[in-house]
């Protein structure tokens, strides 16, 4: 249950729309179930205003299917399940009950599943998601699901890394007018220190594994980014797009959650 919810129930029970008794049936569960191998939290949602999203590079399709499982049967309406190869999602769809295997929507290139269809964007205004290369894609698409699933509204600008500048100019009134950004970039990883000096709000960097030996796996952009000169950047870790999407649905609904 989202903090969204436990007021719609709480409201309910103040406007006689719900009895007290139905309204502790529905909070009387245990905060999460113990089912040997996980321990899904039903709480998550209440705490942090965002619900447990499952990781699934290392989760059989079975244990994946179980936590799911838990969660559906404890109210939760939507889930996201990150690093999800193609095989894997496969059998995840297959074990799960017929309604929920209708619901499940696989997205291969950046390796991410969804259970339930995305709320409608309640932001306070717009995710930018901006990828420098079409090679850095998987992990700017992961950025902007995770962010849309949260509830906020994406606009993606790829293609727009700093060896041909002026692609990247051709969209200053979409940088300049949301309310967060996530820059994703290999290589040497300039991008995010571009977009910060044209930007007013958070820009939250994400270095990716892209680039030639000496990128050194991501480690070479995440430096850099690390080394920005432009104030109000952060950054997350080496293609860790869920985080960066993750944070920034969270700037994008602060005062609002």
């Amino acid at each position: 249950m989202e903090r969204r919810e436990l007021r719609e129930l709480l409201a309910a029970v103040a406007a006689g729309e719900t009895s007290p008794s139905v309204a502790e049936a529905r909070l009387q569960a245990m905060p999460f179930e113990d089912l040997g191998y996980a321990k899904p939290d039903f709480h998550r949602g209440m705490r942090q205003g965002v619900s447990e999203v499952i990781y699934g590079a290392g989760k059989t399709a079975e244990q994946i299917v179980g936590i799911a499982r838990a969660l559906r049967s404890a109210g939760e309406r939507r889930l996201l399940i990150t690093r999800l190869d193609p095989q894997k999602a496969a059998a995840v769809q297959a074990g799960l009950s017929d309604d929920d295997a209708r619901e499940f929507v696989y997205h291969e290139q950046p390796q991410l599943a969804m259970l339930g269809t995305p709320p409608e964007p309640d932001g306070v205004g717009y995710v930018a998601v901006c990828a420098a290369g079409t090679s850095d894609l998987y992990c700017a698409e992961e950025a902007a699901y995770t962010a849309e699933m949260l509830g906020s509204r994406v606009v993606r600008l790829y293609d727009v890394g700093v060896a041909g500048l002026h692609r990247l100019l051709a969209h200053v009134e979409e940088i300049q007018g949301a309310s967060v950004i996530v820059a994703v970039a290999g290589m040497e990883g300039a991008l995010a220190s571009v977009i910060g000096g044209l930007a007013s709000c958070p820009v939250i960097a994400c270095p990716t594994s892209v680039g030639y030996g000496a990128s050194l796996g991501g480690i070479a952009a995440l430096l850099s980014m690390l080394n920005s000169c432009a104030s109000g950047t952060s950054v997350v870790n080496i293609d860790n797009g869920f985080g960066a999407g993750y944070q920034a649905a969270l700037i994008d609904h602060v005062g609002i959650r």
